[in-house]
């Protein structure tokens, strides 16, 4: 771990300033090399706070430290500061024989994108964005639907550290009351010789803390918080992670449909370049979306829908 990192750590926790004697003896390094990591800090966007006899405390900000979430979920995770794509950087995993389970984790992405190759908004600073490396080794129509159960996660630990009820609209959205937070976008490579799924991408967006939204997202996209953040970026990663490996398959499924923001609800949708409208009635364990139209029961396996109301 970097020494910037270690002084995040100590400060991030500490109640009140910490001086820099007792930083130096507690990191075991020298009053300049405090300083330098400061300062490092601060380039990193964080707001710390120095006084003359009291020493260092910082206000706002917080920083994504790889190895101290690869700790507490016991599994590796890659930090790229210069990712164009945390899908990418799973991909370049996969083909240096990194071994899975594995987190790719950037704290910002140049060429970032979503469903259907759209790319998306992602600032300099205030987000989290991550790619999980599974290895299923199942044939496709055996494999859970983890875009339903990564939504599921993420819905969960939200509501575990913050007590706030976000929802999911099918089939990868999670919105924050009308506004969208964060997306999950799923990849599959299949072994062609054995008909099984060799290597599964799953990748995630949380707007954390974005006070600020390009004009034509600002209706749209929305943020975990508006305001400086009740904890970290570090312990929301860490969280959704742990739901998702601890959790039953069927209790997230089932978290994914009571936390829907569709079922039961007017919707439309494009099909043969025509508008249907519908009201969607079940969620099936594949992940495919029934709805009911004038024409009868439909199973939509993709696209987008639109609320008719919210």
């Amino acid at each position: 771990m970097k020494t910037y990192e270690k002084l995040y750590q100590v400060l991030a926790t500490a109640p009140d300033f910490v001086s820099g004697e007792t930083l130096a003896k507690q990191l075991q390094i020298s009053r300049a090399a405090i300083w330098k990591a400061i300062k490092q800090l601060e380039k990193e966007g964080l707001v710390i706070e120095g006084l003359k006899n009291r020493g260092y405390r910082l206000v706002s900000g917080d920083l994504l430290v790889a190895e101290a979430i690869g700790q507490k979920l016991g599994l590796p995770v890659h930090f790229n500061p210069d990712s164009q794509s945390t899908q990418i950087d799973a991909k370049q995993g996969i083909a240096l024989g990194n071994p899975s389970p594995a987190l790719y984790l950037a704290p910002s992405q140049k060429a970032a994108r979503g469903r259907f190759s759209r790319p998306f908004f992602t600032p300099e600073r205030g987000g989290i964005y991550m790619s999980l490396h599974l290895e299923p080794g199942l044939p496709l129509a055996q494999l859970p639907s983890y875009t339903l159960l990564i939504a599921a996660s993420i819905v969960q630990a939200i509501s575990n550290l913050l007590g706030l009820e976000t929802q999911i609209k099918w089939v990868n959205d999670i919105y924050l009351g009308q506004k969208k937070i964060a997306g999950v976008l799923t990849e599959a490579v299949s072994d062609v010789e054995t008909g099984t799924v060799a290597h599964l991408i799953i990748g995630v967006g949380i707007n954390f803390f974005v006070p600020t939204f390009p004009e034509e997202l600002k209706d749209k996209a929305g943020s975990l918080f508006d305001s400086p953040p009740q904890l970290t970026r570090n312990e929301l990663i860490a969280e959704i992670w742990r739901v998702f490996f601890s959790s039953e398959v069927d209790d997230l499924f089932q978290l994914y449909k009571q936390q829907s923001l569709v079922l039961g609800r007017e919707i439309s949708y494009q099909s043969q370049g025509q508008i249907v409208r519908a009201r969607a009635v079940d969620i099936l364990t594949t992940g495919e979306l029934v709805v009911e139209t004038e024409a009868g029961r439909q199973i939509l396996s993709g696209g987008e829908i639109s609320l008719s109301k919210w």
